[in-house]
């Protein structure tokens, strides 16, 4: 396959969203309610993030061990990881998303933002990418600009814009929700083994024709 293979991690590679885990379990639920029911209405995503975060009080150690004792990966991920090396791009952290793949045994490339912890709330560090043009907001569509041909797999409000632009898409809950209001094909998917078998099954065909060239 040679077009580059993209996943989304909270919601995505895991069963549920992380950063939503780590909020109800060590920030202030109130906050979370609030930001989430203005997100994309008067608060953009990098705001609802650093809002919700600023109620978070925990050390990263005690964050950390939380989440890799309680973060589950989706069916398959693992061996689908192994199989396809995709690029995690995420709205989340570096901090509470390597931990888990090291408990996995996974090595992949990460693109996420990071946080400073501080005992009076977390402070999000984002990474540093343009404004993207489409949705005027620094989205994961400006990440993965360099590529040419993406086959992204996703869930959330982070992943439209970048949906929007990929070659081919695998989307669940509010992602297939939001693509499917704006007609835009993508291909449902419950776990990554229904992914692998879709990957595979093209990668299967190319290689039969190949093999058929003279």
């Amino acid at each position: 396959m040679s077009a580059q293979v993209v996943v989304d991690w909270d919601g995505t590679a895991t069963e549920t969203d992380g950063l939503h885990l780590v909020l109800l379990e060590f920030g202030d639920e109130r906050i979370y309610e609030d930001h989430e029911a203005r997100l994309g209405r008067d608060l953009t995503l990098r705001e609802v993030i650093a809002g919700e975060f600023r109620s978070v009080r925990a050390p990263i150690a005690e964050v950390v061990a939380w989440v890799r004792e309680n973060v589950r990966l989706r069916r398959g991920f693992v061996e689908f990881a192994r199989g396809y090396r995709p690029l995690v791009v995420s709205s989340g952290f570096h901090e509470l998303i390597e931990p888990v793949l090291e408990r996995e045994g996974l090595e992949l490339h990460v693109t996420a933002n990071r946080v400073d912890p501080r005992p009076d709330g977390w402070r999000v560090l984002f990474r540093e990418v343009p404004v993207c043009p489409v949705c005027e907001e620094p989205c994961k569509r400006s990440d993965l600009a360099g590529l040419d041909e993406i086959v992204f797999v996703g869930d959330g409000f982070s992943d439209r814009c970048v949906a929007l632009a990929a070659s081919r898409v695998f989307a669940r809950d509010g992602l297939a929700t939001y693509l499917a209001s704006k007609g835009v094909p993508y291909e449902a998917f419950a776990d990554f083994y229904d992914v692998q078998r879709a990957l595979d099954a093209v990668d299967s065909v190319l290689g039969s024709r190949d093999h058929s060239r003279p």
